[in-house]
């Protein structure tokens, strides 16, 4: 109960008088979802549970699991309530926010077409393009320069945003685009190309399921970077606030970094 208080009144900005004004900032926050979240004891995470590694089922157990979700699950537990999951999709996510069906959705890229019809949160990680290689390669191509040699092949899917910013990266390289059911990542494991371009999301899934694959360079060093934020309902700014402080305090803490490194395999 003593740290649930202490993040809300952290978030309604009580400073140095925080345990004497928590009375006062729990009534402040009548009529948000913040409120709402504490009476009820539960807080109602819209996720769609498709989307390795972020969100998605184990196949042994068909439990949740992923980064947005031990991360939904902390916000749980620092406000002290259980966790309701909702199932949703990504062309609704808005949708399902404005018609209050969740009070929060689980996480997703910031664009701007979401933000005229919700909130999102301050960053808690950035999405962006990765090189791969087999491990074994790691040492000869440990930046993005290293890439961009002649002799150098990279591999993938033709028609698709990684062809283009491969032609734009590696102007050197010998760029190989290949069809589908074709990808980058086979062309690297068969041996037919040294490098392969990606999301860092699709990367730390690929790097657990093929241990001979390797992220080339650190999450610092991405390109084409986007944020990923918490999504949330624009008439709240007291709920807004509060995830706000949430991430913010994670992210010193270091929480989200390590769950990049978890399940990211950034550096």
């Amino acid at each position: 109960m003593l740290r649930r208080d202490l993040f809300v009144a952290a978030a309604l900005g009580t400073g140095g008088a925080l345990l004497a004004g928590t009375q006062k900032a729990q009534a402040q926050t009548t009529g948000s979802r913040l409120a709402r979240v504490l009476e009820s004891g539960r807080l109602r995470v819209g996720t769609t549970g498709d989307f390795n590694p972020m969100s998605f089922r184990d196949t042994g157990s068909n439990d949740r699991a992923g980064y947005d979700i031990e991360a939904m699950l902390q916000l749980a537990a620092d406000l002290d309530v259980q966790v309701e999951w909702v199932a949703a999709e990504w062309a609704t996510i808005t949708a399902g926010i404005s018609a209050d069906r969740y009070d929060i959705f689980s996480g997703a890229s910031v664009n701007v077409a979401r933000a005229r019809v919700a909130a999102f949160s301050v960053p808690y990680t950035e999405a962006g393009t990765v090189p791969l290689s087999l491990a074994a390669n790691a040492e000869r191509f440990g930046t993005w320069e290293e890439i961009n040699t002649e002799g150098t092949t990279v591999a993938v899917s033709m028609g698709t945003v990684f062809e283009e910013q491969a032609r734009a990266h590696f102007p050197n390289a010998t760029i190989q685009a290949v069809q589908t059911p074709a990808t980058g990542f086979q062309e690297v494991l068969a041996r037919r190309a040294d490098v392969t371009i990606t999301s860092n999301v699709e990367a730390g899934t690929l790097v657990q399921r093929f241990e001979e694959l390797s992220i080339l360079v650190p999450g610092s060093e991405m390109r084409n970077r986007r944020p990923f934020a918490y999504v949330v309902a624009q008439d709240d700014p007291i709920w807004l606030n509060f995830i706000n402080t949430w991430v913010s305090l994670k992210r010193i803490e270091g929480f989200f970094a390590e769950l990049d490194r978890k399940w990211l395999g950034q550096t």
